[in-house]
């Protein structure tokens, strides 16, 4: 389901900030240098139907970096990604969630994001709610709950997607 050969990432940072448009005019025949960093250097592994993989390390490692390559966020710098099913990614904390909206309309709106119809919302609506366990806050907007309904919600929605992979990062 998952191939990964020779992936590298290398972001480049400037080691000089330019904030204003003076500066970048001033500077402007000046060449900028930068810092490289090597988030990812030749990862190769596979996942095969059925196997889960955790991927353990310290801050900064490249971790997130990996997750986001092999979920269509980022481009790597080298190597091949081959990816067999249908993704549900689960990287940053609510993205896609609006905090002035209800849990109703969150459930609705990430859907649609995430590829779903409104119809196969609406079948899947109860279970994504009951799995949360926020039934009693359907319509309280999103800024009244706490971190773990918060957690519970968007998680509930990612995992009803019915993906082949499910790609989870803290």
């Amino acid at each position: 389901m998952i191939n990964v050969y020779n992936l590298s990432k290398t972001f480049y940072l400037p080691k000089e900030k330019r904030y204003t448009f003076k500066e970048n005019l001033v500077e402007l025949f000046r060449p900028r240098q930068f810092e490289e960093i090597r988030a990812l250097d030749e990862v190769s592994f596979q996942v095969n139907d059925g196997e889960f993989l955790g991927i353990i390390g310290p801050n900064g490692c490249g971790k997130t970096t990996l997750l986001k390559i092999l979920s269509g966020i980022l481009k790597p710098t080298t190597g091949q990604v081959k990816i067999e099913g249908k993704i549900s990614p689960f990287l940053e904390l609510g993205v896609g969630f609006n905090m002035d909206l209800t849990a109703r309309e969150n459930i609705y709106q990430n859907g649609i994001i995430l590829g779903l119809s409104r119809r196969e919302i609406d079948k899947r609506f109860k279970d994504i709610v009951a799995f949360a366990e926020i039934e009693r806050f359907l319509d309280t907007p999103g800024k009244r709950y706490s971190s773990g309904m918060y957690v519970r919600l968007a998680f509930s929605v990612a995992a009803h997607l019915e993906p082949d992979i499910l790609i989870i990062d803290e």
